[in-house]
This record gives structure tokens, C-alpha cells and sequence, in this order.
């Protein structure tokens, strides 16, 4: 889709939005002459006589408005026309002048668990080639040396030292918010408050897609029951079972096909690859930071209360400050389950990792034109006491 679609979209809008107002304006004259006493078609000649009928039919139309609305209802009318004429203008300029990046961002969400929905409509031979790829020989080795460049890329990268947070509410409120910051991040979301957006339509529109298209989820009832499942076993506990299991065998139903076999054997060798480095609690951050962000999509979208968005990310930064020691290690967990997910969706994983690379850097490092650095501004939770409860 090219900036002149776009323009061309949006001035089509328009024209709707104005033959809609037309019709609405036809339909009441019609409405004001049906209502006025027929009389005969004035003469040629007689001008003053036609300019009074016109006057008498449009007083008419004010009047029988006037009965079906009040003074102040009409008046908004009036301004709600004039509005929605500036409203398509302004869209049209925006349009014109934004860049097919800018507005690209505004049409698409970024993820698909939680990004790959955007990504797929993204040139993946492109992305690859960028970290030195070819997406068709993304061999499991080659990705597992990726992986490891790039953690140890993030380990290099400063971040605050640990405070105690105490029985600090809103410290602990906030660093919930955090552990959504990757997704946040791609997706140019806020991350100042619980809100994802502010709450105008069509933000709220690209947010309900975005989860929709995402994830499957539409209501309350599939958000919580996803939400639980990344918060009691996710693949924390996927990842376990590839590293117990003797073969990959053990792992298959037999409704499988070709693909989806060969992804469970990708995701099999990965956890046999790294189950000596890596235990399963080092998945937490890939697990934690998808849950914080559908917490806050559902809040924003209104399945659940703030309140209850709160406590979801209470339970959630608990988790992380017990599982994890920082944000570098938070963002390499997030790395390490990302890669997982991409080889058992059999899937290529190379830009994707930079694509959360990037975002976990401008996390901790800030991005060029001064905003990011999220991370960097906020420490993580120092390591409770044994025997510490809040």
C-alpha cells in the first residue's frame, strides 16, 4: 500500500462523508415541502412570489427541526458538519505529508505472538540479509550462533543498579508496566501509565485488531485464560519438557503435518542444545513480558478493570524479580523464548531477533532522537531476603 492509495482512500472518505451530509440535507428539505400547504407553481413573471415561497419552505424546515431537536442539539449539529470537513481535510494533509514509514506504523500492529502479525507483511529475505542470512538457510546452528552474538551484545549494555522497591505500590506498579516494554516498544505504544494509547477510535480500533489478529483473543474470557496460561506454565514449562524428553517423538500427537513435525524437531534440538546453559526459569522474561502486554491491551480495550490489570501485573513482577536479575537479563530471556517459538512455528527467526534487539537496546540506551531509554531510567527490583514477603 503506497502513500497515494492512502490519499486517495482518505479523499474518498470524504467524499462519502460529504454526499452523506448532502443526502441528510436533501431529505429534510424534502421532508420541510412535504410538510408546507401545496399551492400552485407561481408564474414566470413573478420572482418576488417563488423567493417568498423558498423563504416560507426554508423557515419551515427550521421549524420542523426545531421540533425534533432543541436549540442546543441543533447547534451541535452545525458544529459536528464543520468539524468533520476540517476532520477529512486534516487526515488528508497528515497523509500527504507523512512519511510511508509513519504511516505504515499507523496501519499495522507488530506481532503475531506478539510481533510477527506486522512482520509477515515485512520482506523476510530483506530482513535476513541484514544480519548476514539467507532466510532458506537458516540452519538451527547458524541461529543458535546468532542468538549468542546477540545476547552477548545486550550484556555489554549498561542498566541501573538493583533498588529494593519495598512495599512501594507504585514502584512495583511500574516496573509491571516495564516488563511489557519490548512489545511496547515495537508497537510505539506509551509506556507512562497502564494505557496503551490515548482513547480515541481509531487507536482503539488498531489495538483490537492488532490483539485479534495476534493472538486470536476477542473478548475477556480468551485474554484471562491466555493470560494464565503464560502466567502458571507458558513455555517455561514447554521448554522443560523439550529438555526432559529423549526424542522428539515424545513430543508429537501424530496430527501433525510435515511442517509442524519439522518444527517440534527444531524446538527439540534447541532445547537439547541449551539445557545445560539455560534452565527453564531463564524463559520467564519471554513468557512475563507477553502477559504484561496483553494485561494492558485488555485494560485499554475495557475486557478488564484497571484494577484488575494492576493486580495481573503485581503477580507478574513478582515473577520476574524472583526469576530474573535485571533488565539485560530480562531482555535475553525475551531473545531466548522468541527463538523457541520461532523454530516450533518452523518460521524465520533472524530479523526477528533484531528486531527485539533493537528494541531492548533503545530500552536501555535511549534512541536518537532522545526518547526510549525506559529501562535505563528505572532499576529493577533488587533480590528479596529469604523469608521476605510483601
Amino acid at each position: 500500500m503506497d502513500i497515494n492509495e492512502i490519499m486517495n482512500r482518505a479523499k474518498a472518505a470524504q467524499a462519502r462523508a460529504t454526499a452523506s451530509l448532502h443526502e441528510m440535507e436533501e431529505k429534510s428539505e424534502e421532508l420541510a415541502a412535504s410538510s408546507s400547504p401545496k399551492s400552485p407553481a407561481p408564474p414566470q413573471d413573478s420572482a418576488n412570489r417563488e423567493a417568498e415561497q423558498q423563504a416560507a419552505n426554508a423557515q419551515r424546515q427550521v421549524e420542523i427541526l426545531g421540533q425534533l431537536f432543541d436549540t442546543q442539539t441543533m447547534a451541535q449539529m452545525a458544529a459536528n458538519q464543520e468539524q468533520l470537513q476540517q476532520m477529512m481535510e486534516q487526515r488528508v494533509a497528515e497523509a500527504a505529508s507523512a512519511s510511508t514509514e509513519a504511516v505504515m506504523n499507523q496501519l499495522f500492529g507488530e506481532d503475531m505472538g506478539v510481533l510477527a502479525a506486522a512482520l509477515e507483511t515485512l520482506s523476510l529475505e530483506a530482513e535476513c540479509e541484514e544480519f548476514g542470512l539467507d532466510s532458506e538457510n537458516e540452519d538451527n546452528d547458524v541461529l543458535y550462533t546468532l542468538l549468542d552474538e546477540t545476547m552477548a551484545r545486550l550484556e555489554t549494555l549498561p542498566e541501573p543498579a538493583s533498588a529494593e522497591y519495598g512495599r512501594d505500590t507504585a514502584l512495583w506498579g511500574q516496573f509491571g508496566i516495564l516488563l511489557s516494554g519490548i512489545v511496547s516498544t515495537l508497537n510505539d505504544h506509551s509506556l507512562d501509565g497502564l494505557d496503551v494509547e490515548e482513547h480515541v477510535p481509531v487507536l482503539e480500533q488498531q489495538v483490537l485488531s492488532l490483539v485479534r489478529r495476534s493472538w486470536g483473543i476477542d473478548g475477556r474470557g480468551a485474554l484471562l485464560e491466555t493470560i494464565r496460561y503464560l502466567s502458571q506454565g507458558g513455555y517455561t514449562e514447554r521448554y522443560r519438557f523439550y529438555c526432559e524428553a529423549e526424542s522428539p517423538e515424545e513430543l508429537m500427537t501424530g496430527e501433525e503435518d510435515s511442517d509442524e513435525r519439522e518444527g517440534v524437531v527444531r524446538a527439540w534440538e534447541f532445547a537439547q542444545h541449551y539445557k545445560q546453559q539455560y534452565s527453564p526459569a531463564f524463559m520467564t522474561g519471554w513468557d512475563v513480558g507477553r502477559a504484561a502486554m496483553l494485561a494492558r491491551w485488555g485494560s485499554y480495550l475495557g475486557w478488564i478493570t484497571p484494577e484488575e490489570a494492576r493486580g495481573i501485573l503485581w503477580d507478574l513482577a513478582q515473577r520476574a524479580a524472583q526469576d530474573l536479575g535485571g533488565w539485560r537479563e530480562f531482555a535475553q530471556s525475551y531473545l531466548f523464548g522468541g527463538l523457541m517459538w520461532k523454530l516450533l512455528c518452523n518460521s524465520p527467526a533472524a530479523g526477528y531477533l533484531g528486531y527485539l534487539s533493537d528494541a531492548a537496546t533503545a530500552l536501555l540506551m535511549g534512541k536518537d532522537d532522545g526518547s526510549g531509554g525506559q529501562w535505563r531510567d528505572f532499576s529493577w527490583p533488587a533480590r528479596r531476603r529469604l523469608g521476605f514477603t510483601l
